[in-house]
């Protein structure tokens, strides 16, 4: 019997408006067993609450912050960048812990060039999610 793999990420946090997608990348994810704990989020603003509620836990939120997002870029009320612009209020501790991959249908160039200006996005993954895309994060 082969051996499990050993988990990589404490948390991962799925952030995209598509509640399809969300459960596609949600079975993707665990079944690379990439992480045990997957947050989901249908929007970029109660992700944002979400993780100013853990950073009130100061020490003892950060076991919980989730190292990888997974972020879409076409959402209502607050899109994609809007929310890497919140992210880039938060404490030093989430900025450092989490890494941020821009999970999209988007291929606009201009989305992949302004995604780059941002230090915490370290990859642009176009959907879905694959296991071999997961294989290859490297973040």
């Amino acid at each position: 019997m082969a051996e499990k793999q050993q988990v990589q990420y404490n948390a991962v946090m799925l952030i995209d408006d598509n509640e399809i997608d969300n459960l596609i990348n949600h079975k993707m994810i665990e079944a690379s067993n990439l992480t045990d704990k997957i947050f989901t989020h249908t929007g970029a603003k109660s992700a944002i609450e979400f993780l100013k509620n853990i950073e009130k836990l100061n020490s003892a939120g950060e076991s919980i912050l989730p190292e990888l997002i997974f972020l879409d870029i076409d959402m209502p009320l607050m899109d994609g960048f809007q929310f890497l612009d919140e992210f880039d209020k938060l404490s030093d501790m989430t900025k450092k812990k989490c890494r941020i991959i821009m999970l999209t249908s988007s291929i606009n160039p201009q989305d992949v060039n302004r995604s780059k200006k941002y230090d915490y996005v370290k990859k642009y993954i176009n959907k879905p999610l694959t296991q071999e895309n997961l294989k290859k994060l490297n973040v």
